[in-house]
């Protein structure tokens, strides 16, 4: 028995999300299709770094799973895209330790959010950028994103439907908003992020931004542990998991 670690990209745009459920199609379910066959008719069950929702992106996702198929290290990613829909793809592929897990063993998170500014949308790329012509105020965008750097209980920044147990600490390493021409990009790296948190952190952003709230206001809403007073839960489409660390095993 032998575990694969993959790093996968895929366009969230005709997903309900990564994870198999009833109703919908996924980007786990599609994936394990695809290693059915490549068993068979045996299945082979995927373990990702964290699920993402119906139509967030991701360029750099993790999965593992384990396999009693041999075959070459530098013959896993052909044959798994080969098998694949066009909407995922399998970048990189390692044979790795059993004790390693795509879930447990993250050490580090970033994801990206893309703004387009333009005054008109976009039509080709209306399901990978979220269209917001306004003007914003960019430097205190930054200055409110270096407030959430740190330690902090980022319970207001969590859905409130979410079913999340346990305390909901998490360290912030890096957080900004680059403006690049009539782009803004938001950037976000962590130790963990709660359910809808990026997406809530972007709507609390923007409102900064355009001036419905001050920077410090950051402090209040990460202090008062009420998902009420944060922002508006940014649309999905304009989400991507870009890339998830680990710890070298040796």
């Amino acid at each position: 028995m032998e575990r694969i670690k993959c790093v996968i990209s895929y366009d969230g745009s005709e997903f309900s999300g990564y994870q198999v459920q009833p109703n919908g199609r996924t980007v786990q379910e599609e994936i394990e299709r695809a290693l059915q066959k490549m068993t068979k008719g045996s299945p082979i069950r995927v373990t990702a770094s964290g699920r993402t929702d119906a139509g967030v992106h991701a360029k750099g996702q993790v999965i593992h799973f384990d396999t009693e198929l041999q075959i070459p290290e530098d013959k896993w990613k052909k044959a798994m895209n080969t098998l694949l829909p066009q909407d995922i793809r399998i970048l990189e592929v390692r044979k790795v330790s059993s004790s390693f897990h795509a879930r447990f063993d993250v050490q580090q998170k970033t994801y990206k959010y893309f703004i387009d500014l333009n005054k008109d949308m976009d039509i080709f790329n209306r399901k990978y950028t979220y269209h917001f012509p306004f003007e914003l105020d960019v430097e205190s965008i930054e200055q409110a994103c270096e407030l959430l750097v740190g330690e902090h209980d980022f319970t207001a920044f969590c859905a409130a439907n979410s079913g999340v147990k346990g305390e909901k600490v998490r360290t912030i390493y890096y957080a900004s908003g680059t403006k690049l021409e009539n782009q803004l990009v938001f950037t976000f790296t962590g130790s963990g992020f709660l359910y809808n948190m990026v997406r809530i952190l972007v709507g609390t952003l923007l409102e900064i931004g355009t001036g419905k709230r001050n920077a410090t206001d950051i402090l209040g809403i990460i202090e008062s542990k009420d998902r009420k007073k944060a922002g508006k839960t940014a649309p999905a489409h304009g989400l991507y998991l870009w890339e998830v660390m680990y710890e070298e095993k040796r």
